[in-house]
């Protein structure tokens, strides 16, 4: 496993799995019903890329339409439904994002400060470094992901519980990507802080806040906060081998997913959950319009990102020929996930499907994975989801027929 291959899996996916997707609420008279055949096509496009399992949930305004295809389990056979628990990996950054302002409501929090008023010698360059900055990405700060050996350490000892220190270790002992706010960066050690400050100041842990601010108010019953590992029946997740041609699954259900990726990526969920999670979150259902304003403040994405738009607390917001939405994506050692809603949270598209490459992306097959995944079948559902024309170039994607 390369560390190419996991910048591209947990950094990539979870922006550009937002491309192509529409924007603002159309009144639900005025939408057509999902085209289920085209969504079909998409999800036996996504099984043949390799993952076992696909599922998918629209909310139009006009109907909710769900799609289940393939298997959640490759032993059992089982078939997968659109009810099952999955790991929705970097969704969670907005559930810590949640909790984060939240404590600035309450006065606890300010997005100005510095880190080390509230992480006193544990970041380096932290009185340079603000809250806001490790929200938006803008920090500099290295992924500790993004270390070449990371997940080459994981695949050997996957049942490692890796600590906060372990991993801010790894993070610090590489140089930051840029000075603080002069950049862009994805980084997953931002969440990590982000975490460790939420903890210290509530006296809390991350699952007992999640359930307490989140999950109980907004009835979210099927979503908890992995400690260290999913603890239900989730839809398995596979890590996918590409390079002997045909693709070799390893099973990562059972690997613990909240040591790794905690504050960052320790969701576990369902589409309906999810759905609700982020319609609340742009209805300001979990606090004060003025923080819903400064979570849609956004930073530009770099000109060679896949995709064009912000970033704002712990949120995407992607404007494409379809339009603008705000959602965010998820990848785990198995999981591609995607999330996403109109700006007023009305509308909703969610997606998950059981499998993650391993390879870099020269491989064919995984570029096939990624052409389809990320760039195809979110595109398709989430057009859907506003009853917009998909983009030609990315149905010829979709279908392996692009020039």
């Amino acid at each position: 496993m390369t560390n190419k291959t996991k910048n591209i899996a947990i950094v990539l996916a979870a922006a550009a799995a937002l491309t192509g997707i529409g924007a603002g609420s159309v009144a639900a008279t005025e939408q057509p019903k999902v085209n289920d055949a085209l969504q079909r096509e998409v999800a036996q496009h996504v099984l043949e890329a390799g993952p076992p399992g696909y599922i998918a949930r629209i909310d139009n305004g006009r109907q909710v339409y769900t799609l289940a295809k393939g298997v959640a389990d490759k032993t059992s056979g089982r078939r997968i439904k659109v009810t099952d628990q999955f790991e929705a990996g970097s969704n969670t950054k907005t559930f810590t994002s949640v909790l984060t302002l939240q404590q600035v409501d309450h006065g606890k929090t300010k997005l100005d400060a510095p880190v080390e008023t509230y992480l006193p010698g544990v970041v380096p360059n932290g009185k340079n470094i603000t809250v806001r900055m490790l929200l938006n990405h803008t920090s500099g700060l290295f992924s500790y992901t993004g270390d070449p050996d990371f997940f080459t350490n994981m695949a050997k000892d996957p049942q490692h519980v890796y600590t906060d220190a372990e991993l801010l270790k790894i993070a610090f002992k590489h140089q930051p990507y840029f000075a603080p706010g002069k950049g862009w960066q994805y980084s997953n050690t931002n969440y990590i802080l982000l975490g460790m400050i939420l903890q210290k100041q509530t006296g809390q842990t991350m699952p007992e806040l999640v359930e307490e601010r989140i999950t109980e108010p907004l009835g979210l019953h099927d979503t908890y906060y992995a400690d260290p590992k999913a603890t239900t029946d989730v839809a398995h997740g596979y890590a996918i081998e590409y390079a002997s041609g045909k693709p070799v699954y390893t099973d990562t259900s059972d690997w613990p997913i909240g040591s790794w990726g905690g504050p960052a990526g320790a969701i576990v969920t369902t589409m309906d959950d999810l759905s609700r999670f982020f319609s609340g979150v742009l209805q300001g259902k979990l606090f004060s319009q003025e923080q819903l304003k400064q979570m849609k403040t956004t930073v530009p994405l770099p000109a060679e990102f896949p995709i064009k738009g912000g970033y704002g607390l712990g949120l995407f917001k992607t404007d494409s020929a379809c339009g603008t939405v705000w959602g965010h994506g998820g990848d785990t050692m198995g999981h591609h996930s995607t999330a996403v809603a109109t700006e007023d949270g009305r509308l909703t598209a969610v997606t998950d499907s059981t499998g993650e490459p391993l390879e870099a992306t020269e491989n064919a097959g995984v570029k096939r994975y990624y052409q389809t995944l990320v760039f195809g079948a979110d595109a398709v559902t989430t057009c859907q989801l506003l009853g917009k024309p998909v983009p030609a170039d990315v149905l010829a994607n979709l279908r392996g027929t692009a020039k």
